[in-house]
Parts: C-alpha cells; sequence; structure tokens
C-alpha cells in the first residue's frame, strides 16, 4: 500500500482543538471540469473564480453549450464549499444547482465567480456570475451544496 502524502494539518473541535492530521480536502474541478478546461484563478471559502475557453465546449450551431457554463458554475461553488467544511474534516457536496444563460459567446474565454451567499454548520451557497472577455453576464447561477464526511483516504493496489 502507498503512504498517501497529500495530508494537511487542519483543525478539529475548533480554533483551540487539538491538530491532527487529516487528508486534503478533494478540492479541484474533477474529470468533468478538466474535460471542459477549468482553470482556476482564485479560492477561498468565500469567493472562488475560474475560467473555461468557449473553443472546444461549443454546441453544433457555434455557442457556447450551457452545460458548459453549468460545468464551470459547479465546479467553482464546489470547490468553495469542500475549502469551507474543510475545516470540521468534511467536504461539500452539492444538491441543488440553477442557471439562467443570458446571451451567446461564440470564442475566447468566460470567467465565472462563485461568492458565498450563506456560509452554515451544515449548507453552503453561493450565486455564480460568468462573463465574457468584455465583462458581459452570460450566464447566472446559484448552487447549494451540504457537508458531507470527507470520503477515506484511495489506497493504491498492490
Amino acid at each position: 500500500m502507498a503512504e498517501r502524502t497529500d495530508v494537511e494539518e487542519t483543525t478539529v473541535g475548533g480554533a483551540s482543538g487539538p491538530m491532527e492530521a487529516r487528508p486534503a480536502p478533494p478540492v479541484g474541478a474533477g474529470e468533468l471540469g478538466a474535460r471542459v478546461g477549468v482553470e482556476l484563478l482564485e479560492a477561498t471559502p468565500e469567493r472562488v473564480t475560474g475560467r473555461i475557453p468557449v473553443i472546444g465546449n461549443r454546441q453544433p450551431f457555434g455557442a457556447l453549450h450551457g452545460g458548459a457554463s453549468c460545468v464551470l458554475a459547479e465546479s467553482l461553488a464546489s470547490i468553495a464549499a469542500c475549502l469551507h467544511f474543510a475545516a470540521r474534516g468534511g467536504v461539500g457536496v452539492g444538491t441543488e444547482i440553477n442557471a439562467t444563460h443570458h446571451r451567446p459567446v461564440t470564442d475566447g474565454w468566460v470567467t465565472g465567480t462563485a461568492t458565498a451567499v450563506r456560509l452554515g454548520r451544515t449548507h453552503a451557497t453561493y450565486e455564480i456570475a460568468i462573463a465574457d472577455e468584455l465583462g458581459r453576464r452570460v450566464c447566472s447561477a446559484r448552487m447549494t451544496c451540504v457537508y458531507a464526511s470527507a470520503p477515506p483516504p484511495a489506497r493504491a493496489s498492490a
């Protein structure tokens, strides 16, 4: 069995509680986010910003696919929620997302910013604004995540 090296120190039991080693939360855009090309630009529990290229994520008639905007929105909010819940040894799991697509975009990049609306003990809600390179709003989304226990560390097979 291989030993994990991505272990970080996190406070357990409050700011004055004992420190114990816990696996780092699985924070990242995941396989689907990688396929659409999510690039993270900023990440805190309160605000996460990232972008995706339009080319490679278009519908057959040339406009950015709404599903790609949703992948960006969900990736950013999920990363923020994982950062929020990491202090308690958990992760954020999406339970609801909605999106309104305002205008088509045919090239360049779109940038999304997930901003916390509410950071609670068991729920975190984010508003995600996605804009084109001229700063025009392309999509507005909202996502709610709930606290879940972090999955156990992956074990390498022998």
